[in-house]
């Protein structure tokens, strides 16, 4: 069965996650995710928070933006969830927004080696191992967690672009799609995912996690079309979708055709309901997905 999340847009002010965290707990949906954007809410502090108010659902943060971060911290937040929230917690690194990271004098000379040499010393963190290292961006200096987590703890990354998309498979254990990637881009995505995985000689399984913009009730398809027109995206075929919780389902299903695992369920940015968006994707949309 094809997994479904939905994400918490962080539009919404931190003091309204806890009703929408514990609405996904008790309708039985999948995942929650919640996004690190600049210069909204931090992802570990809302991921440990919904974590804590909620029992089985798992919470995902896609994407924490690897300029902002050290590697160690990365790994000693991830550890620290991981340990109080066994199999709960999933992480995603990416690259970030540019523009952003430019606005706090962060941006990297080389996006991609900053993301490789992340996932490679956050990864080798949480296996439990102790790391030195000297890259370009990533520097540590015979550093080991003293609490890794017990259990194994993949590491996703949030790729757009076909070089990110191949490190992803060699140096990730998962990948996140944003929701500007209809079924075809899937499995574009899927191919390029595949050939860093074949560069690495990698054989462990890779989650794929694709965003779709969903809406529905009154003004949904309204909406959909003026958040996809705000992002360029307009012209874009077979990208959202509106309607009721049949036709948002069969657009989910066809990208698991296409190579996706989960798929999150992306509301609109002026979503009246959220906590009743996640009813309907559990109660409504999740029914129906084989």
């Amino acid at each position: 069965m094809t997994e479904l999340g939905v994400v918490f847009r962080p539009q919404l002010p931190p003091e309204r996650l806890r009703s929408v965290a514990r609405h996904a707990d008790e309708s039985g949906l999948d995942e929650l995710w919640l996004w690190e954007d600049c210069f909204r809410e931090g992802g570990p502090t809302t991921a440990a928070a919904a974590l804590a108010w909620t029992e089985r659902v798992r919470v995902g943060v896609g994407l924490l933006p690897v300029p902002l971060r050290n590697a160690a911290i990365t790994a000693m937040e991830a550890a620290t969830l991981h340990r109080m929230f066994p199999g709960r917690a999933v992480l995603a690194l990416g690259h970030g927004v540019q523009d952003w990271m430019g606005q706090v004098g962060a941006r990297p000379a080389s996006p991609l080696t900053l993301l490789r040499e992340h996932l490679d010393a956050v990864r080798a963190l949480l296996r439990g191992e102790r790391l030195s290292t000297s890259g370009r961006y990533v520097r540590l200096d015979d550093v080991a967690l003293d609490w890794p987590p017990r259990q194994p703890a993949p590491v996703l990354a949030g790729a757009t672009g076909p070089r990110t998309l191949a490190l992803s498979g060699e140096a990730a254990d998962g990948t996140v799609l944003t929701a500007s990637t209809p079924p075809d881009g899937v499995r574009r995505a899927r191919r390029l995912i595949e050939e860093g995985r074949a560069a690495a000689g990698r054989t462990d399984p890779h989650r794929v996690v694709v965003y779709l913009l969903a809406a529905t009730g009154p003004g949904a398809e309204a909406r959909v079309r003026a958040e996809l027109a705000a992002e360029g995206l307009a012209d874009v075929p077979d990208l959202g979708v509106a309607g009721d919780a049949g036709t948002v389902a069969k657009a989910a299903a066809r990208l698991a055709e296409a190579g996706a695992d989960t798929v999150v369920l992306q509301p609109t940015g002026d979503e009246p309901d959220p906590e009743g968006f996640v009813r309907f994707a559990a109660e409504g949309v999740r029914p129906l997905l084989a």
